[in-house]
């Protein structure tokens, strides 16, 4: 990891980049005027993941054109989480600022954010109150999200909330000391602690290009907060033993019951083995599918690979450790 000097800018920017050619000129314009009303100077850190249109040529045009903007390339596609902690990896100065590069998340909301920093507290998150021509099963799909993993997590995340956000030094070196490789930013920032508040929003549409988050992407990121976070699917896997042993013992004396006071009763002929061995057969499967997502969790820790490897630096002096 890079050391932080005393010559390190003061507000780090990362912007994670997955083929957004049609986006980034509009982003840089934006995130421009941002920085030139900031008192102190900065760093625009893009992190290109593996994109495979020309978003990693106009990232290299940028950091000619402007110093302040430096940026890592991966040798191939990670993940967004990925691309957002290699940027907290090398960001060097004392405020952090994460945003996606789809405009959803207006750039202009910083310099609130930036004055809640400075009243003192060290995570500041932006929280969606209202999100623009977005469908209604996927509004739905979000609150439900939300409220079931806020009702599940061991710790409190905050509802309606993205990585979108400004991290003190403090916390980032917190998040950046943490070694696990499923890795769930919001949930990892609500983990860590530390003065936290919101900044209210009304989320914008995507200004340009294809939605990244699909739904097979966004069933894997509620799949990756819920065992990153909570123990109640392990627990439903003990609930549901519990309940086939249960419902085994009524129908043991069931049969029994009627073996002896209705021996011609159809009820313990072949349906009703069929029902058990299904239904006992499902729950088997059930909790062995939540067991193996916790095992491979395990499994992916243990291997010990890096989180992701660097085809191109632009703008660093030394290359990050990590």
């Amino acid at each position: 990891m890079l050391n932080i000097t005393s010559e390190s800018p003061k507000y780090s920017f990362i912007i994670p980049i997955y083929n957004e050619e049609e986006t980034i000129p509009q982003l840089y314009r934006r995130i421009s005027k941002i920085i030139d009303d900031l008192d102190d100077q900065t760093e625009l850190i893009l992190v290109n993941d593996g994109s495979k249109d020309s978003s990693l040529k106009m990232i290299r045009e940028l950091h000619q054109q402007d110093s302040r903007v430096c940026y890592l390339s991966f040798a191939r596609n990670f993940g967004h989480q990925t691309a957002v902690t290699a940027g907290l990896n090398f960001a060097r100065d004392q405020v952090i600022i994460i945003l996606d590069a789809d405009l959803q998340d207006p750039p202009e909301l910083i310099p609130e954010m930036i004055d809640s920093w400075k009243q003192g507290y060290q995570v500041v998150y932006a929280q969606r109150i209202k999100r623009k021509q977005e469908g209604w099963f996927k509004r739905f799909s979000a609150y439900l999200f939300y409220r079931l993993l806020k009702r599940l997590a061991d710790v409190n995340i905050p509802s309606d909330t993205g990585d979108f956000c400004l991290m003190d030094r403090q916390v980032v070196d917190c998040l950046n000391a943490m070694p696990e490789r499923n890795r769930y930013i919001r949930g990892l920032r609500a983990w860590i602690g530390f003065r936290q508040t919101a900044v209210k929003f009304e989320r914008d549409p995507r200004f340009a290009g294809e939605v990244k988050y699909t739904f097979h992407k966004s069933f894997s990121l509620v799949l990756n907060s819920l065992i990153s976070f909570s123990r109640v699917p392990l627990r439903l896997s003990s609930y549901l033993g519990l309940l086939s042993a249960l419902f085994a013992l009524i129908m043991a004396f069931l049969v029994l019951y009627w073996r002896l006071h209705d021996p011609e009763s159809t009820l313990t002929g072949f349906a009703t083995i069929m029902i058990a061995i299904f239904f006992l057969g499902s729950v088997q499967l059930v909790c062995l599918g939540i067991l193996g997502e916790y095992i491979g969790r395990i499994y992916e820790e243990v291997k010990g690979r890096p989180l992701y490897t660097l085809a191109e630096v632009g703008g660093f002096q030394s290359p990050s450790k990590r």
